[in-house]
């Protein structure tokens, strides 16, 4: 019976592979179910029971992870499958029957060419130390970014670079740098232990998966200001409510330092959203915030609102806002019109765009 499930997995492994989906769904009561180009598609295969769903998470699963998942009724972890691929998996609870949700990662760091990301993000992979985030909503490609800088950096520098995640993504091979990937559960108990550990660690760079906590976002900005370069991602949808949502994470006594802090230490924000093309698939539209004199005055002064401001009126220095990287996409018939305005912030201004 085991030997069944396992099967069955390894085939919807395949299939998930050959169509090039982002995700795969097993879930009690649906057949199982891709997740291509932003829509699902059910597979036509029987609907699982809950029975099923729950053998084929179990099979992705080792002994000491069922035991977790069992316990706390939710896991996160990184699934390879037979040199091919790897997989995100998360396993869940839904009325009672196991879940669970399949992201697949490619084999293949793609760069930042390749990713359609705007060039001035190789300026973020030349700086010697200093604060990156890459924001954006759940499943927007925040990781595959985040990679392509990482890899960048592994191809033309010598550093040391640590990375911190939950679970690992992307694998990297290593080239010029020397690259050390430490996985939460696995190889951590927590984010925060790991980066204060990997401050002991002698690195150049450190990539954080995830900033889950004040203390976290503290210990990241300070290793920024003292020599590192770090990498680290928010769910957030633009520069102005990511440097909010990080000093709002922290009691009003503090505030005023962490601002003194941030205006220091960031040397930008990536915001991004993947937008389905006219030609299938997904194109990134990217909203860019570069550190500079104006913009650190208004983090120290709390005008956080006025960035976005900037941010449109910077673009000879590479600052992109979200509306322009959308009209951009539209006049180079990558995406429609119809589609840019429903991922706009501001579609009265990105209208307006549009007529110069």
């Amino acid at each position: 019976m085991k030997e069944n499930y396992y099967s069955l997995l390894k085939e919807l492994l395949e299939i998930t592979i050959e169509k090039d989906a982002s995700d795969l769904h097993l879930t009690a009561g649906y057949s199982p179910t891709l997740r291509i180009s932003g829509s699902l598609y059910p597979l036509k295969y029987p609907r699982l029971s809950p029975e099923d769903s729950k053998n084929l998470a179990f099979c992705l699963m080792n002994e000491e992870q069922r035991e977790r998942f069992l316990k706390e009724k939710e896991i996160d972890f990184s699934y390879s499958f037979e040199n091919k691929a790897r997989f995100r998996v998360n396993v869940f609870l839904q009325r009672g029957n196991v879940s669970a949700a399949l992201r697949l990662i490619p084999t293949k760091i793609r760069t930042i060419e390749e990713l359609n990301l705007p060039p001035i993000l190789h300026l973020f992979t030349k700086a010697p130390q200093g604060f990156v985030l890459i924001c954006g909503p759940s499943s927007h490609g925040k990781s595959t970014t985040l990679a392509a800088l990482i890899d960048e950096i592994n191809h033309t520098r010598r550093d040391h670079i640590i990375t911190i995640e939950d679970p690992i993504e992307y694998v990297f091979e290593p080239d010029k740098a020397m690259i050390e990937q430490r996985e939460v559960h696995q190889d951590t108990t927590s984010f925060l232990k790991a980066l204060r550990s990997a401050l002991r660690q002698d690195p150049d760079v450190i990539m954080i998966g995830e900033m889950r906590d004040p203390e976290t976002i503290a210990t990241a900005i300070t290793a920024a200001e003292t020599g590192h370069l770090v990498f680290a991602t928010l769910h957030t949808n633009s520069a102005a409510q990511t440097i909010h949502r990080i000093v709002d994470s922290f009691p009003s006594g503090q505030q005023n330092q962490i601002r003194a802090q941030l205006a220091g230490s960031l040397l930008g924000i990536v915001s991004q959203r993947l937008v389905p093309r006219i030609k299938g698939g997904l194109i990134p539209a990217c909203e860019v915030m570069l550190m500079t004199p104006a913009i650190a005055n208004l983090i120290r002064e709390n005008k956080i609102h006025e960035i976005p401001m900037i941010i449109e009126t910077s673009l000879e220095l590479g600052m992109i806002s979200l509306n322009r990287s959308l009209a951009d996409l539209v006049k180079r018939k990558e995406i429609f019109l119809e589609t840019a305005l429903n991922y706009s912030l501001n579609p009265g201004e990105l209208k307006f765009l549009l007529k110069e």
